[in-house]
């Protein structure tokens, strides 16, 4: 734990007697990291490189099943249960911990849209409860399958495709959503990260923050969505999301830094944030999420009505309660996870 190894010219090194289970759930963390990162350009370069020498035939034959498959991840990908076990996303769930509670009964007859918030850094929390089975989501909400959903852009980038494929994950695009929901058998949930790359620029560690800034003021098309399919609405919160990395760069509102990253991101879909963690071997700095807890509290459903020809009036209503409901989960349970008298604050 922190405050117990050695220091070495100031960096604070981890003992060598931790226990080997607590190394395993480091090393877990520190790969869901590199995968995050660098998995879809490192598959990128081997598909290269092995097209340029004896074994061009694995790139040839990837590429047929590319463009074959190219549209899957709208049409609820490939999901493969004993992925969504595996032992590694327990050991990352061990790690921080991550936590997920439940305050409601979500009724398998039902479709819901889970609205995920916030975004953090990569949404490990909203991956690890919803793209696995590692903190009891089957148990939990028996007759419920979640869909995680991520950008397109994700899926495309070959093999990587295949790695969150394999756990369900989905693209969050139209098509996307209403093939899941349009399923003829009930029980389907897709989970959004609602304030998406944007919100990634305030992934701020809340003891640095006086208020959680989420981005959902204008974030309507998923509340249109659920009154089109007829589709219960869920906050969720996630507390302790954004306190996994600190961001290295001061980039607050109107900030030089700021205005690139918002540029950039309107040009490739993903915001350009440096961040920095703990090391493999010290406390200090690295790349290694830091050790914090992850809390995700799954809030009560909103009945909706199906309307598939909304009006403008109805969607702002529907929203306006949605932004109350996620604000009461906030509020209800803030205290019980170490946030004191902070608030929540939407933006844009």
């Amino acid at each position: 734990m922190p405050g117990s190894g050695k220091k070495v010219l100031g960096v604070e090194l981890a003992p060598a007697s931790v226990p080997l289970e607590r190394r395993l759930q480091t090393l877990a963390a520190f790969g869901a990291f590199l995968l995050f990162t660098f998995g879809g350009a490192t598959s990128l370069i081997v598909l290269i490189y092995l097209l340029f020498g004896r074994f061009w035939w694995i790139s040839f034959l990837y590429a047929i099943w590319y463009i074959y498959d190219w549209d899957s991840s709208s049409r609820g990908g490939h999901r493969l249960q004993w992925v969504r076990g595996l032992r590694s996303q327990k050991y990352l769930r061990d790690f921080f911990p991550i936590k997920l509670h439940k305050t409601a009964e979500l009724d398998p007859n039902q479709n819901y849209i889970m609205g995920y918030h916030p975004h953090g850094v990569m949404s490990i929390g909203g991956f690890n409860n919803f793209g696995t089975d590692a903190t009891g989501f089957p148990d939990k909400f028996p007759g419920i399958k979640p869909y995680f959903l991520t950008l397109k852009l994700l899926h495309q980038l070959p093999i990587y495709r295949e790695y969150i494929s394999a756990y369900g994950v989905c693209d969050v695009s139209k098509e996307s959503i209403e093939y899941i929901l349009r399923q003829p058998t009930k029980g389907n949930a897709v989970v959004i990260v609602i304030g998406g790359a944007k919100e990634s620029l305030e992934a701020n560690p809340h003891h640095t923050t006086d208020a959680e800034r989420i981005v959902l003021l204008n974030r309507k098309g998923f509340v249109k969505m659920a009154l089109r399919q007829g589709a219960n609405l869920v906050p969720v919160y996630s507390f302790g999301e954004n306190d996994i990395y600190h961001l290295v760069l001061d980039n607050e509102p109107g900030s030089r830094v700021r205005k690139f990253q918002r540029a950039w991101q309107k040009l490739f879909g993903f915001a350009p944030i440096i961040f920095a963690g703990r090391g493999l071997f010290n406390y200090n700095f690295g790349m290694v999420p830091y050790r914090v807890p992850i809390n995700t509290v799954v809030g009560k459903p909103i009945i909706v009505e199906k309307d598939p020809s909304p009006s403008q009036e109805k969607i702002d209503n529907l929203h306006e309660r949605y932004m109350k409901e996620l604000r009461t989960l906030f509020d209800d349970h803030k205290g019980k996870y170490g946030y004191g008298e902070q608030k929540i604050e939407f933006i844009e």
